[in-house]
C-alpha cells in the first residue's frame, strides 16, 4: 500500500481521536489504541501507560482537571514504516480559575495495521521529528 493512500486515513484517525477529547467522548478518543497500546510521556515527565485502560484512565483524569479545553491537531505527516509525527496544541481553563493555559507538543506513533501501537510525546519538535525518522527508516 502506498504512503499516500495511507496517510488519509491515519491522519483521519487522530483528527477524530483530538477532536473527541475535549467532548471527553472517550471511546471515540481510544478508538485507534490498540489493547496492548503505549503512552510514553517520559520524555515530559509524565510516566508511561501500557494498555488502553491505562492511557484511557490518565485522559479522563487529564481532562477532568479543566473546565474549558480545546484541542487542535496543528501539523501531521505520515513518515511511512508505520510512524506518523503529529503536533498538538491544546489550550484549557483549570476548574475554578480565570486563566488558560496552553501547551504545544510533538507526538511520534507507531502504527501497525492502522492501529496505534505506541505513542510518544516529547518536549521538542525538532527532536520529534528526528526520532520519526529514525524510527521510520529503522521500520524499512
Amino acid at each position: 500500500m502506498s504512503e499516500e493512500s495511507t496517510t488519509p486515513d491515519l491522519e483521519d484517525k487522530v483528527r477524530r481521536s483530538i477532536d473527541a477529547f475535549p467532548r471527553g467522548d472517550f471511546d471515540a478518543v481510544m478508538s485507534p489504541y490498540t489493547p496492548n497500546a503505549v503512552w510514553d510521556m517520559s520524555a515530559v515527565g509524565l510516566g508511561v501507560y501500557e494498555g488502553r485502560e491505562a492511557i484511557r484512565g490518565y485522559f479522563e483524569e487529564w481532562r477532568g482537571s479543566y473546565e474549558d479545553f480545546e484541542q487542535v491537531l496543528e501539523e501531521f505527516h505520515d513518515l511511512g514504516n508505520g510512524v506518523t509525527l503529529a503536533v498538538i496544541r491544546q489550550r484549557a481553563r483549570l476548574r475554578s480559575s480565570s486563566g488558560f493555559v496552553e501547551q504545544r507538543y510533538p507526538r511520534v506513533a507507531i502504527w501497525s495495521d492502522a492501529l496505534l501501537e505506541r505513542a510518544t510525546t516529547y518536549n521538542d519538535i525538532d527532536e520529534a521529528r528526528a526520532a520519526a525518522e529514525r524510527l521510520a527508516e529503522e521500520r524499512e
